[in-house]
C-alpha cells in the first residue's frame, strides 16, 4: 500500500522472559516473534518498515535485513511514546499513514491491520486503536469508551483504579495514525505518571483536545491483541500459531492423521494428498511434494523432499533433497547437503552425510556413507563404511554405475570404484578399482579340525552337543 509505513516497537528486555535474549528474538514456531509480526504488515501490504530496537538489538538484525528494514535505537527504555518518536525520525517524507505495531504480538494477523486502516479512513479520524475483549485483561491498558462509542481514555494498568481494572477491553498497542497527527502529538506527551514514561496512550487526549475522535476497531479474536512477557505466553502463542497453521494444511489437501501431535513450523510447504502420521516434525523451510508418507516419529529439517517420497518411522533429515519416488527408514539419517536421486532406498540404520546417491540405488542396512559420490542402479551391502576422514581432513569415495558392494565393506578414502564393479563381501578397499573388475581383500581362512571337542569341550556341553568321535589314525 502506498503512503503507509509501520513502526515496529522491538526495544524491550522483557525480565519475565529470564533471558539473555530480548524477548522478541525469541521463537515462536520457527521464527523470532518480532518476524511474525513485521510478516503481517508484509502481507497487509506495507512496504516501509522502521524498527525500533535497544537491548539485544544485533539478535534483531537478521528479522530487520530480511524485510528491507529501517533501524531506529531506543537507548533508554522512556515507554512507547519515546519509542514511536525514535521511529517516526526514519520514516520516509512519501508515509502518509503510519501504523504502530508491538513487535511482541505475534499473534496479529494481515487482515487486522488493513481493517484498522479502513476504519480510521472512514471517519476521517486522525487515530484508530485495535482493542480486545479478554477474559482475563491483567497486564494490559484498559480502553474507556465515551457515549458515543469512540475512545475516551487508555488507562495504563498501574494508573487505573479498582473500577478500571474490571474493564475487560484493553489496549494491544496496536494503532493507525494519520501521519500530520503524529508528528504534532508525539512532542506534546508528558512523563507525570506512575511510570514515568511518555504514554503512546495519551494521543488519545491530544485527539480529543482537537474536538477528534479516536476510532476502536475490537479484534475478531482477542488472541490477536496478546503480547508475549513470559515464557507460558511463548508456548502459548506457539500453540495458537501450530493450530493456525495445522488448519491452513489440512483446507489445502494435506492429511495429518493426529493434528495434535503434529509440529510444522511457519515456514514449511506441504504439497496435496501428502499423509503425515503422528509424532512429525517438520522445521525450517521444508518443502514437501505431493502425494507424500511420512510416518511416525520423522524430523525433517530445511530439507526438500519431491513428490512421492515415502519417509518411513523414525528417519531424521537436515538440509538435503530427496527426489521423486525415494523410499527412506526406518531409522535412517540423512545429514546436511545430502542428495538423494530418483527411487533410491536408503534403509534402517543408514546414514549419509553430505554425499549423492544416484537414481535407482539402494543402500538398506547399518552402512555410513560420507563424502561420497554414488551413481545409479548401486548396490551398498549391509554394513558398508566409507572411511572418510583421516584425523585431519575428509576425503572423497566415488562408485560408478552400477557397482556391486558386498556387505561388510570399508572404502578407505580417496578411493574410486569403476563402474560395474563388484567388491566382494569383508573386503577393505584402499585402492582405485578398475571398471567391471572383482575386488576381494580378505585374509587366508584356516580350519583346525576338531579345536573345539578338544579345547573347548565346555562350549559343546552347554550346547547339549557330545564331542564328535576321534576318527582312525587319529590322536
Amino acid at each position: 500500500m502506498k503512503g503507509i509505513s509501520a513502526i515496529l516497537l522491538a526495544a524491550g528486555q522483557g525480565k519475565r522472559m529470564k533471558s539473555s535474549l530480548p524477548k522478541v528474538a525469541h521463537l515462536v514456531l520457527g521464527k523470532p516473534v518480532v518476524w511474525h509480526v513485521a510478516q503481517a504488515a508484509r502481507a497487509a501490504g506495507i512496504r516501509e518498515m522502521v524498527f525500533v530496537l535497544g537491548y539485544g538489538r544485533d539478535k534483531i538484525l537478521p528479522v530487520v535485513e530480511a524485510f528491507g528494514g529501517k533501524v531506529a535505537i531506543q537507548e533508554s527504555q522512556f515507554g512507547t511514546g519515546d519509542a514511536a518518536r525514535c521511529g517516526l525520525a526514519e520514516l520516509s517524507a512519501g508515509a502518509k499513514e503510519v501504523v504502530v505495531l508491538c513487535g511482541d504480538a505475534p499473534l496479529l494477523r494481515p487482515a487486522t491491520i488493513r481493517a484498522l486502516l479502513a476504519a480510521r479512513r472512514r471517519q476521517e479520524a486522525p487515530a484508530s486503536v485495535l482493542t480486545g475483549v479478554l477474559d482475563d485483561p491483567t497486564g494490559y491498558g484498559r480502553i474507556v469508551r465515551g457515549d458515543d462509542g469512540s475512545v475516551a481514555r487508555i488507562v495504563e494498568e498501574k494508573d487505573a483504579n479498582a473500577v478500571l481494572r474490571k474493564v475487560r477491553e484493553v489496549n494491544s498497542g496496536t494503532y493507525a495514525f494519520d501521519r500530520v497527527f503524529l508528528e504534532r502529538g508525539l512532542p506534546r506527551l508528558s512523563d507525570v505518571n506512575a511510570q514515568r514514561e511518555y504514554y503512546l496512550t495519551d494521543l488519545v487526549l491530544e485527539a480529543l483536545a482537537e474536538g477528534k475522535r479516536v476510532v476502536p476497531l475490537a479484534a475478531g479474536e482477542p488472541d490477536e491483541v496478546r503480547g508475549i512477557n513470559s515464557r507460558r505466553e511463548l508456548a502459548d502463542a506457539t500453540r495458537i500459531l501450530l493450530e493456525r497453521k495445522l488448519d491452513e494444511l489440512m483446507a489445502s489437501g494435506v492429511t495429518l492423521v493426529d493434528p495434535r501431535r503434529t509440529y510444522i513450523e511457519t515456514g514449511v510447504s506441504v504439497g496435496q494428498d501428502t499423509v503425515i502420521d503422528p509424532g512429525v516434525t517438520l522445521l525450517g523451510a521444508t518443502r514437501v511434494g505431493r502425494g507424500v508418507r511420512i510416518q511416525t516419529g520423522c524430523v525433517v529439517d530445511g530439507s526438500v523432499l519431491s513428490d512421492g517420497v515415502e519417509m518411513k518411522p523414525y528417519t531424521v533429515i537436515a538440509r538435503s533433497t530427496v527426489r521423486k519416488g525415494a523410499i527412506l527408514g526406518p531409522f535412517s539419517h540423512l545429514r546436511p547437503e545430502t542428495a538423494i536421486g530418483e527411487g533410491v532406498h536408503i534403509g534402517n540404520f543408514v546414514e549419509v552425510k553430505k554425499s549423492r546417491i544416484g537414481k535407482g540405488s539402494k543402500a538398506n542396512h547399518l552402512s555410513y556413507l560420507g563424502d561420497a559420490t554414488i551413481g545409479k542402479k548401486v548396490n551398498v551391502g549391509a554394513g558398508t563404511i566409507t572411511c572418510n576422514y583421516d584425523g585431519i581432513h575428509k576425503h572423497p569415495t566415488v562408485l560408478g554405475d552400477g557397482v556391486f558392494v558386498g556387505s561388510d565393506t570399508m572404502l578407505v578414502a580417496p578411493v574410486t570404484v569403476g563402474k560395474g564393479a563388484l567388491i566382494g563381501a569383508g573386503s577393505t578397499i584402499t585402492r582405485n578399482v578398475p571398471s567391471y573388475a572383482l575386488a576381494l581383500c580378505r585374509a587366508e581362512q584356516k580350519n583346525i579340525e576338531g579345536w573345539v571337542a578338544r579345547k573347548r569341550p565346555e562350549l559343546l556341553k552347554k550346547a547339549g552337543l557330545s564331542a564328535p568321535a576321534a576318527k582312525k589314525g587319529k590322536k
